[in-house]
């Protein structure tokens, strides 16, 4: 049989390129392991490398710098709090996990970020025209027009709080912009009290444009914030404003509910979000020209250390600068826009279904359209004859034609089960409309295992045929979500398979009455076999290699931390199988490590899309297995999770996926990274040289043909 991976290159090849060893065992024999948190800002300077890239469009260098001041309001929302609590706890952790060593690596970063806005970015921004201008920079006409705008739209929605036992330090909303101010003399009633605290009104766009007649040249805007600092004395008529400085709390926002504990998750989750912009404050930005007092005020006032203070040379958060983006929309500053194609093999919507009863058909997103997808329901939508309609929803978004579907599916007669999952991180909200208005019509919600998030992508579309009935299953590495559909590569699998879809219905059947599963034939199921079937897999291409029958293992994921995985990689390694891994963000497996991941080599892609693929291949002597799946290799994917796996039988199918995912990214020499054993990245050798995994499949995609509908 001939191997579907021949040209992927040798574990010798490629290892010379790797930093040297490193990562050696510990004392007691426990290898050590790269920290996750680390590899999490490692994974946005990769990401930050895209900004200052000179081959790429300036507007999306900007969206870039954008993307990872957002990511970073995450990670402190979501990973910054048990560090700083054991630090305040006086439980400071040790080494590379302690709160004040991340934050001096995420201090670093964001210095990065200002530094790249101010002496690149915005310069070159300048050079074309297109200026943010401060109030120093501006005519007299513009700063007329400002000061009208700011009396007319700005300061009827401004209220400075002063500070005083009637009036305690407010309430500040999680990365809500706020200012400080110092004042100096009495208070209308003759008292001294000098602080102030005035929030920046959400309502108003950050960034608004001069109008031609005061800026005739080019394309020039005021910041919100500049134009309330220029009039921040009007604020305090008769006092005098002796300092200020902008600020902005970030604070832990990942909602805790114990679900053994609450009789209707739905009204808990609810009462929840209420609350989440007031958690325990995590980070502190200010202006770098804050004063230490205001700086010392406002840290005893969040109660943070020195090391949560962030000193910021620019706006008080980069995120809504973004808007940027959109208010210039000059084509020749962006990516050419892509149109993806027709997915390949699939009809004109109508006469899926039939396709379907002769070959599986894949989805290659974005590179291909999610439309096919919609397609797909839409049709089973409009089929008298197909009966019932399963879905499960992790991330819909809040406008959704998907879900618009399946309550049409409801108000023709069809049985709809929908899976909602409540707890899908900051998406909470729409999940609990949206099981609400299906619920409203008739659709029978559930919301998965107690204890467990349901990850697992699946619709399944039940069909009277003949006198039976015949299903057809749609499988995903990724969301029901038309807007990342465009933005992330993800693999959407299409079949009518009768065991596959059999044990899709098996595991909605387990979904909505938690009874034991039965027997799956084709699907793997965490938190039940997912983990020790990879385990088995990864077992038996170690045990073929050290037979010298040849082991190979190529697995392609957004992240690599599960300790019992990456032991079996490790073991695997260890008995002559050769692994690649591609992992796009944190990776805790040290590489280099001898007689035990030296044979492993990991590489991380950042491309124009967010790379969101999960794909798994296993050679053992002549027997392989392909596999994809909606989890990563993290710990809450295989035991915390409800997750699925299936394989790929289709010998066509399988080629395609493995020379789209597998070989192409191997062999990526634009946008890969090569992992060090010291947890660092580099570039792969050659990068920037070549077209590029993603840049490849976009030029294969776009041709006349991929484009045709057939």
């Amino acid at each position: 049989m001939t191997p579907l991976l021949p040209c992927l290159p040798s574990t010798e090849d490629a290892v010379d390129a790797l930093a040297p060893s490193g990562g050696a065992p510990a004392p007691d024999g426990h290898v050590l392991r790269l920290d996750r948190d680390h590899s999490i800002l490692a994974f946005n300077e990769r990401v930050l490398d895209w900004a200052v890239r000179e081959d790429v469009p300036l507007l999306e260098r900007l969206r870039y710098l954008c993307i990872v001041s957002s990511n970073l309001d995450e990670f402190f929302e979501v990973r910054a709090a048990a560090h700083l609590g054991a630090a305040l706890a006086g439980r400071a952790q040790v080494g590379r996990g302690a709160f004040e060593v991340l934050a001096r690596k995420a201090q670093a970063l964001v210095a990065r970020q200002y530094a790249l806005y101010n002496d690149s970015l915005m310069p070159a921004f300048a050079a074309r025209g297109i200026r943010i201008v401060g109030h120093s920079e501006r005519t007299p006409a513009q700063r007329r027009w400002v000061r009208e705008l700011f009396v007319r739209e700005v300061r009827p929605l401004l209220i400075p709080v002063g500070l005083d036992p009637a009036h305690p330090f407010p309430q500040v909303a999680n990365k809500s912009l706020n200012f400080i101010v110092r004042l100096r003399g009495g208070d209308a009633f003759g008292r001294e009290n000098e602080i102030a605290i005035a929030r920046v009104p959400r309502a108003l766009p950050r960034l608004m444009r001069l109008p031609t007649h005061v800026a005739p040249a080019g394309l020039q805007f005021v910041s919100l914030s500049s134009i309330i600092r220029t009039h921040l004395a009007e604020l305090f008529p008769g006092r005098q404003v002796v300092e200020f400085s902008q600020f902005r709390v970030t604070r832990h926002s990942d909602l805790a509910v114990d679900e053994e504990d609450v009789r209707n998750l739905r009204t808990a989750l609810r009462q929840g979000l209420q609350h989440r912009h007031y958690g325990q404050a995590v980070r502190l930005e200010v202006s770098a020209g804050c004063s230490q007092f205001l700086a010392d005020f406002l840290q005893a006032q969040f109660a943070l250390p020195a090391a949560a203070l962030y000193r910021v040379h620019g706006p008080v958060n980069l995120v809504r600068l973004g808007q940027l983006v959109d208010l210039v929309n000059d084509p020749a500053l962006l990516f050419p826009p892509w149109r993806p194609a027709w997915p390949a093999k699939l009809p004109q919507p109508g006469a899926i279904l039939a396709r379907l009863r002769r070959h599986d058909v894949l989805i290659h997103q974005p590179f291909e359209s999610f439309e096919g997808v919609l397609g797909f329901l839409r049709e089973a939508v409009n089929d008298p004859q197909v009966l019932a309609i399963k879905q499960t929803i992790y991330r819909t978004g809040a406008d959704s034609e998907q879900m618009d579907l399946l309550c049409e599916a409801v108000r023709r007669g069809k049985e709809v089960m929908v899976v909602v999952e409540l707890k899908a991180r900051f998406d909470e909200e729409a999940n609990i409309n949206w099981a609400e208005a299906l619920e409203s019509i008739g659709a029978q919600v559930v919301y998965g295992v107690v204890g467990l998030k349901t990850h697992a992508k699946m619709l399944l579309v039940t069909r009277r045929e003949g006198r039976g009935l015949r299903r057809y299953g749609h499988l995903s590495t990724g969301n029901y979500n038309p807007r990342t559909a465009r933005l992330y590569t993800d693999l959407s699998y299409l079949t009518a398979d009768a065991q596959t879809t059999a044990d899709m219905d098996a595991v909605f059947d387990h979904l909505a009455n938690q009874n034991r599963v039965p027997q799956l034939k084709r699907l793997l199921l965490a938190p039940f076999d997912l983990q020790q079937r990879l385990i088995d897999k990864i077992d038996a291409a170690g045990l073929a290699a050290e037979r010298g029958e040849g082991g190979r293992i190529v697995a392609k994921m957004n992240a690599l931390t599960d300790e019992a995985l990456i032991q079996a990689l490790e073991r695997a390694a260890r008995r002559g199988a050769s692994v690649d891994l591609i992992v796009r963000g944190a990776c805790t497996l040290p590489v280099g490590v001898p007689a035990m991941s030296d044979r492993i080599r990991v590489r991380s892609v950042i491309g124009r899309f967010l790379e969101h693929t999960r794909v798994f291949y296993f050679r053992s002597g002549e027997h392989e297995d392909l596999y994809l799946s909606s989890a990563d290799w993290m710990n809450r994917n295989m035991l915390r999770r409800v997750e699925i796996a299936w394989p790929v039988t289709d010998a066509k199918l399988r080629q395609r996926i493995i020379d789209e995912c597998l070989v192409a990214y191997l062999h990526d020499n634009r946008d890969a990274w090569t992992l060090n054993s010291d947890g660092s990245y580099t570039r792969a050798p050659g990068a920037l040289d070549g077209a590029g995994a993603q840049n490849a499949l976009m030029a294969r995609y776009a041709s006349p043909t991929k484009n045709a509908r057939p």
